[in-house]
C-alpha cells in the first residue's frame, strides 16, 4: 500500500494552501507563491496584511472574521487582494481555525484567484470593495449595512459610487459589470 505524502499534496494542491500561526504565514504552497507574486522566502513569516490592498481592510476583516471563525470554526468569501507587484485582484479565500476559543491562533487558508472570471477594472476604496464582494454574493443593503456594520442608507451611497464607476443603470446590471469588468 502506497503511503500518501503529505507534503507533496500540499504542494501540489490546485489552490493556494497557507498554514497560520497569529495571522501570520508559517508555510504556503507553490500555489500561493505564483498567484501572489512572491516568493516561499518572502512570504513565510510575514503577516497576511501583506496580502491586502490595505492595512485597514487587513484589520476590518480580521476582526470580521473571529466571532464566525469561533461560532463556526470556518470562513469564506470573496475579496480584492494584492499580488506583490501591486496589482489588485479577486480571490476566493476560505479558512478552517484549529482551535475555535482562539480562532486567529492557527488555521488553514485557501487561496483560489478568481481574476479570470472577475477582473478588477475600477479603482475602488476599501469600502467599496467590501460592499462589491457582498453584492456578489446576493446580499441587500440591510444585509451588507448589518455585516459592516453601517447603516443601509451608507450602503446605498456606496451602491451608488459603483454604479457610476461602473456604468450601471440598475443593481442587477451593477453585479453583471462587477462580474465581468
Amino acid at each position: 500500500m502506497d503511503v500518501l505524502d503529505y507534503r507533496l499534496a500540499f504542494e501540489m494542491a490546485p489552490v493556494g494552501l497557507v498554514i497560520s500561526r497569529n495571522r501570520t504565514m508559517v508555510d504556503c504552497n507553490r500555489h500561493v507563491c505564483e498567484m501572489f507574486g512572491a516568493s516561499r522566502e518572502l512570504l513565510i513569516g510575514q503577516s497576511f496584511q501583506v496580502l491586502y490592498p490595505s492595512a485597514d481592510e487587513y484589520e476590518r476583516l480580521g476582526a470580521r472574521m473571529a466571532p464566525i471563525l469561533n461560532a463556526r470554526g470556518y470562513y469564506a468569501d470573496s475579496r480584492i487582494m494584492k499580488r506583490a507587484n501591486g496589482e489588485a485582484f479577486w480571490c476566493h479565500v476560505s479558512g478552517r481555525a484549529l482551535n475555535r476559543e482562539d480562532p486567529h491562533a492557527s488555521g488553514i487558508w485557501s487561496f483560489e484567484d478568481l481574476s479570470a472570471q472577475r477582473p478588477v477594472k475600477a479603482e475602488l476604496t476599501a469600502r467599496e470593495r467590501e460592499v462589491a464582494a457582498r453584492l456578489l454574493e446576493g446580499m441587500t443593503s440591510k444585509e451588507i449595512g448589518r455585516a459592516l456594520d453601517i447603516s443601509h442608507r451608507t450602503v446605498e451611497i456606496y451602491r451608488a459610487r459603483l454604479m457610476r464607476k461602473y456604468g450601471a443603470s440598475t443593481a442587477a446590471d451593477l453585479v453583471q459589470k462587477l462580474l465581468t469588468c
